[in-house]
């Protein structure tokens, strides 16, 4: 580590900080996360451990590129390249909310991010406007991998307590232990809707008003959750929050366009087991067309975006068929997934179900 000049503090967390560092050799700028000592602590090695492995097979032009690992007295070092800006970052200096465009270019981004994890196996599990870097030229780069895992085999269970409480989806908030792909969608969802307005969509202050909050706006947990609540000792002797009246997002943010409230809905679905079906149209469909733009068109992500990574995919989307051309739009179902309330229609550019927007 000695080759790197420290230029000062980036951050730093529970397990470890992040320095801004040069080399010493040939300049240039880089992030070093520098570890607590790993060898005494056995949940930081875990972590440091995870991380290394995860960031070694993963590339991708919307993940931080991890350049090198070094280990001294003790200590984890990984050094990234060094990324100005996070979206934290934004959303302190836009207090009311980013402009519309910009939020379309982070999020096409972030799902391209998200999609390549998933088809991986991999899910990230603390989405947060602070692990999500933006480049000077606005290219975004999802970070911290370490509470990142892979996919658990039938039967494994996982930790419960991963996730920043705002972004935790209610089957991390009740203890599940059997959960998906879906708490990296539900933070998304909520990511979605902070970087529009401003505020966080879900801003508990302890696990029992987190649900407070979730419950008003989206109604009753499910059946399984509810179980699992009254099960867990963490919750003994607390009882469910009752909503009188719940008040929908159409309420909560009236000035927020229907696309993007159906768009939110999508990512925000209690039953996250009866969602699976929406993961294969997160990777097949999201990454291929921007579904901010009001219409079903191919390659409009490329000419919206035209300095970001290309994403492949054509007209002809596989597994799916088109249907016909209602007033509106283009739809397309999927030959090969149907929700439980109907077959996953794509029209205009946002995916609902057939009986009923989801």
């Amino acid at each position: 580590m000695d080759k790197y000049e420290n230029l000062g503090l980036v951050g730093e967390g529970s397990y470890g900080l992040v320095m801004k560092c040069k080399n010493k050799a040939n300049g240039r700028i880089v992030a070093i996360k520098k570890f607590l000592e790993s060898e005494e602590d056995k949940m930081v090695k875990k972590i440091a451990m995870r991380e290394i492995k995860l960031l070694k097979q993963l590339r991708h032009d919307n993940l931080v590129n991890l350049l090198e690992v070094c280990k001294k007295k003790r200590r984890w070092y990984l050094v990234f390249e060094f990324v100005e800006r996070t979206v934290l970052d934004d959303l302190e200096q836009f207090p009311n909310g980013m402009e519309n465009s910009k939020v379309k270019k982070y999020l096409y981004q972030i799902l391209r991010a998200v999609a390549f994890c998933h088809s991986h196996n991999i899910i990230h599990r603390d989405i947060k406007p602070e692990n999500i870097l933006v480049s000077q030229n606005g290219v975004v780069k999802l970070c911290d991998f370490g509470f990142a895992r892979t996919m658990a085999a039938p039967g494994e269970l996982y930790t419960d307590y991963v996730a920043t409480r705002w972004y935790r989806a209610p089957e991390l908030v009740v203890g599940d232990t059997k959960y998906g792909k879906a708490v990296d969608v539900w933070a998304i969802g909520c990511l979605v809707v902070e970087m529009l307005t401003g505020e966080p969509l879900f801003p508990g202050d302890s696990d029992i008003d987190q649900l407070y909050h979730i419950i008003k706006c989206l109604g009753n947990l499910t059946p399984r959750h509810q179980e699992l609540f009254h099960r867990n000792p963490v919750f003994a002797g607390v009882r469910l929050p009752e909503i009188q009246q719940v008040e929908p997002l159409e309420k909560m943010f009236p000035k927020l366009h229907s696309i993007t409230l159906n768009l939110v809905k999508v990512h925000l679905c209690l039953n996250h087991l009866s969602c699976e079906w929406y993961f294969t149209v997160f990777k097949s469909y999201l990454c291929r067309y921007f579904f901010f733009t009001g219409r079903f068109t191919p390659g409009v992500a490329g000419r919206i975006f035209p300095h970001l990574p290309r994403c492949g995919g054509s007209a002809d989307l596989p597994g799916f068929r088109r249907l016909g051309v209602p007033p509106g739009g283009s739809p397309w179902v999927c030959a090969s997934l149907l929700h439980p309330r109907g077959p996953l229609l794509i029209q205009g550019g946002c995916p609902f179900a057939a009986r009923g927007m989801y």
